[in-house]
C-alpha cells in the first residue's frame, strides 16, 4: 500500500469520525426538538397502535424519497429515543425502510433499458432484493400483528427487548451513555445558535427537530461519499475473488462493505451493472445483497448510542428490530435450501415480463414506491 493512499485513507477515516460525531449530535437535537414539542405532535401518522400497513406504506415513502435506509432508521430511532413513537408502532416502518432502500438499484437498472438481455439480467439482479425484502414482510408483518395481539408484544419486539435487557440492564434501568455530554453538548450549540434568532419556544423546538434531521441526512451523505471511493476501488479488483469464495463468506463481505460505506444501496447497485454485462450471476449476488440488509442496521444501533435516559432503552430496542428482521427474514428465505431460490425465481420471471413490457418496470417503480405509498400516507393522514 503506497504512502499517498494511506495518507487519504487516513484523512477519510479521521472525516468519517468527525461526520459520525455529527450524526449522533443530529439524532440527540431531533430527539430534543420532538420531545420539546410535547406529545401529540405527530399523532395523525404516529399514533400508538396506527395501523402497521400505514407504517409499513410511511416507511418506505420516506426511505425512497431520501433514497437511504440508514436515514430513515435513524430518524425513526430518534423518534422513539424522543418518546413521540412506541416501539410497537416503529416495527412496520422499520420494515418499510428495509424495502424502500431497494429503489436505488432499480433505478440503477434501467441504465441498462436499451439492451434487451443487459436489462433483464440487471432488473433480476435488482429486484432479488426487491422480493427477499417482500417476502420477509409478507411473512413477518402478520406474525407480528398476531403475536401483538396476543400477548401484547410482538416477537421482533419481544426479542428485541430481550437482547436490549442482556446489554442494557431492565427496562426499567436509566441507561446513561459515556458520551452523553459530548452529543448534548454539540446539540446544545445547535440550539444555542437558533435561541440567537428566535424567541419563541415552540418555534425553536420545531427548527431543532428539521436542524437534527438535515445534520442526520447531510452527515450520513457525506460519510458515503468519503468511504465510497476507497471501498468501490478495491471492491471492483478483488469481487471476482469473493462471489467465488461461497454464500457465507459473500454475506460477510456484504456486511462488511455496507458497514463501511454506511449505505446498502452503494453495495447493491455496484452488483447491478456487473450482473449486466454477465460478469456474475443472480446467485452470486444473492448472499451479498442479504449482508448488505444486515450491515445496514448498524446505522441504526450507533444512533441509539447517543440516546440517554429512559428512553434509550426504547431505541436500542427499534434498533434491534431492524436486525433481527433481517435475520429473521435470512433464516426464513436463505437458510432452507428449498425456500433459497424462490426469491430468485420471482426477479428472474419479473425480469423476463420487464424486458418485454418495459413501460410496466417503469410503472413498477413509480407506483409500488412512490405513487401508491403517498396516496396512502397522504389519506391516512388525513383521516
Amino acid at each position: 500500500m503506497s504512502t499517498r493512499f494511506k495518507d487519504s485513507l487516513l484523512v477519510r477515516l479521521l472525516a468519517t469520525l468527525a461526520l459520525l460525531y455529527l450524526f449522533l449530535v443530529g439524532i440527540n437535537c431531533l430527539g430534543a426538538g420532538i420531545k420539546g414539542l410535547g406529545s401529540g405532535v405527530m399523532d395523525s401518522y404516529f399514533a400508538e397502535g396506527m395501523n402497521p400497513v400505514l407504517g409499513l406504506l410511511v416507511g418506505i415513502l420516506a426511505t425512497t424519497l431520501v433514497q437511504s435506509s440508514s436515514v430513515t432508521s435513524s430518524l425513526i430511532v430518534g423518534l422513539v429515543g424522543s418518546g413521540q413513537l412506541g416501539v410497537g408502532s416503529a416495527v412496520p416502518m422499520i420494515m418499510g425502510a428495509n424495502i424502500g432502500t431497494t429503489v436505488t438499484n432499480t433505478l440503477a437498472s434501467m441504465a441498462h433499458a436499451t439492451q434487451n438481455e443487459e436489462f433483464k439480467r440487471a432488473f433480476a439482479a435488482a429486484t432479488c432484493h426487491d422480493f427477499f425484502n417482500f417476502l420477509s414482510v409478507l411473512v413477518l408483518l402478520p406474525v407480528e400483528v398476531i403475536t401483538k395481539a396476543i400477548t401484547g408484544r410482538g416477537i421482533l419486539e419481544a426479542i428485541a427487548a430481550r437482547v436490549t435487557e442482556w446489554t442494557m440492564g431492565t427496562q426499567g434501568a436509566t441507561y446513561k451513555s459515556p458520551l452523553k455530554k459530548a452529543f448534548k453538548a454539540g446539540k446544545a450549540v445547535v440550539e444555542n445558535t437558533i435561541e440567537a434568532f428566535v424567541s419563541d419556544p415552540k418555534v425553536v423546538f420545531v427548527l431543532l427537530a428539521f436542524a437534527g434531521a438535515a445534520i442526520i441526512l447531510v452527515t450520513l451523505t457525506l460519510i458515503v461519499r468519503t468511504m465510497r471511493g476507497v471501498v468501490v476501488q478495491r471492491m471492483e479488483q478483488y469481487v471476482d475473488r469473493i462471489l467465488g469464495s461461497g454464500g457465507v463468506v459473500a454475506m460477510l463481505i456484504g456486511i462488511v462493505l455496507t458497514i463501511m460505506v454506511q449505505s446498502s444501496s452503494i453495495t447493491t447497485s455496484i452488483m447491478v451493472p456487473l450482473a449486466g454485462a454477465g460478469a456474475v450471476r443472480l446467485a452470486q449476488i444473492y448472499p451479498i445483497t442479504l449482508g448488505a440488509n444486515i450491515g445496514t442496521t448498524v446505522t441504526a444501533l450507533v444512533a441509539s448510542m447517543a440516546v440517554a435516559g429512559e428512553t434509550a432503552v426504547a431505541a436500542r430496542q427499534i434498533a434491534l428490530v431492524h436486525l433481527s428482521f433481517n435475520l429473521a427474514g435470512i433464516l426464513i428465505w436463505y437458510v432452507p435450501a428449498y425456500l433459497r431460490n424462490l426469491p430468485l425465481q420471482m426477479a428472474e420471471w419479473f425480469a423476463d415480463f420487464a424486458t418485454r413490457h418495459k413501460r410496466w418496470a417503469l410503472l413498477y417503480v413509480a407506483g409500488l414506491f412512490y405513487g401508491v405509498p403517498a396516496v396512502i400516507v397522504v389519506l391516512g393522514g388525513a383521516g
